[in-house]
């Protein structure tokens, strides 16, 4: 339907005036002052997003996801003309975008909170937007119902919101956005509302609905497990800047920094105070006294990167720590996890928590609190970053 082409986007919120300033304070005056964080502060204004640069493809699935704050829900609230963008071009279907209205973008948005018409039934509400833009009432009837089908909501078309659950009424938020055949499907949180059976769910007919409707969607979460399962791309932000750009998988495996590679992940990955060691062109990671060789791949990189001896920050995920026999780092129980399939061990080692995940099929052993054992990893699963820059010293 629409490659949506976004060319360092900025959003910067202009400082109030000096009589505006003297209001605010005066109306806040018994109350506490609020610190604020993540946000980058120039001659300008306060800069909410900076340098936002992004293709996405026709009909591709694009996830944004990253802290409170870092800037993801308002650099969709720009691509929908909900927000003015302060530089930077957007482009939908070929056509600039910065100074047309938001209903002439041929956009949907999904929001967080529903934002349905309590008065109107579920029909009427998805009908709405239809019925502005003077649609013959046999099409909006096929298209309400052709909705209504996809989303498994039929039954409810006669009912108001009220009486509809929350998993229900994003289905009908859905529905209203769908009606109108967008050629871009924006998506604010939303399924932060739901319970987490509900969310499971939900996740799952957005697949099957991504699949059955031809449009681009854009998707914003702060939940990593929603950008992992639904997104096609990741754009993974902080503080207003885009610190990573690529398929689940790649962000997974290959994190840019430390902040993608503290991020992505659940639990999340263990990181050492060690040293990276450059002998006869080979690359070993050394914590305490145990020594690894990194995988072939990573030497490349490295070499390739003229990457010399240096104290690091390793990374090893808590799925690719195994417990050890004999040598490995030697910590002590302080937690033990019984999570069905897995025990998640809580390993003190040098005053940092170390997470172990032990498959329950390969337990040998009840983990005590106290009890002293060692752990280990292979090379192919050691993440370096500098510790000057965060950076991943392979990339």
């Amino acid at each position: 339907m629409a490659e949506v082409i976004l060319k360092n986007i900025k959003k910067v919120y202009p400082f109030v005036s000096g009589e505006d300033k003297k209001k605010s304070k005066k109306k806040k005056a018994d109350q506490p002052e609020k610190k604020k964080v993540n946000l980058q502060i120039t001659d300008e204004g306060v800069v909410a997003v900076q340098e936002f640069s992004l293709d996405i493809k026709d009909k591709e699935f694009i996830v944004l996801v990253g802290p409170s704050g870092c800037g993801k829900s308002t650099t969709l609230r720009m691509v929908a003309g909900l927000e003015e963008i302060s530089g930077g071009e957007l482009i939908i279907d070929g056509k600039v975008m910065n100074d047309v209205a938001p209903k002439d973008r041929d956009i949907a948005m999904v929001f967080q909170n529903y934002a349905l018409y309590p008065h109107m039934t579920v029909y009427d509400n998805m009908a709405f937007s239809l019925k502005l833009r003077h649609t013959p009432k046999d099409e909006i009837d096929r298209k309400v119902r052709e909705a209504a089908e996809i989303l498994d909501i039929t039954q409810y078309l006669e009912r108001k919101p009220k009486a509809l659950s929350g998993g229900q009424r994003q289905r009908v938020a859905i529905g209203r956005a769908i009606v109108r055949a967008p050629k871009v499907m924006l998506m604010d949180e939303p399924l932060s509302n739901l319970d987490a059976k509900l969310r499971n769910e939900m996740r799952a007919e957005i697949i099957k609905l991504r699949q059955r409707i031809d449009t681009t969607f854009m998707y914003v979460t702060h939940d990593q497990t929603e950008a992992m399962t639904l997104g096609d791309r990741i754009v993974i932000m902080k503080d207003g800047y885009i610190q990573q750009i690529g398929t689940p998988q790649e962000v997974f495996n290959h994190p840019a920094n430390l902040f993608v590679a503290g991020f992505i992940g659940m639990p999340v990955m263990n990181f050492f105070d060690a040293e990276l060691e450059e002998k006869n062109g080979k690359y070993f990671v050394k914590l305490h006294d145990y020594e690894v060789e990194l995988s072939a791949d990573k030497e490349e990189r490295l070499r390739k990167n003229n990457v010399k001896s240096q104290k690091i920050t390793l990374g090893v995920r808590p799925d690719h720590t195994d417990v050890a026999e004999k040598g490995g780092v030697e910590g002590k129980v302080e937690v033990s996890e019984m999570m069905g399939s897995s025990v998640h061990l809580h390993v003190n080692a040098d005053g940092k928590d170390v997470i172990i995940i032990v498959p329950t099929q390969d337990l040998k052993e009840n983990f005590n609190i106290g009890q002293a054992v060692r752990f280990c990893f292979n090379g192919n699963v050691a993440h370096v970053f500098s510790k000057e820059t965060d950076k991943n010293l392979e990339y």
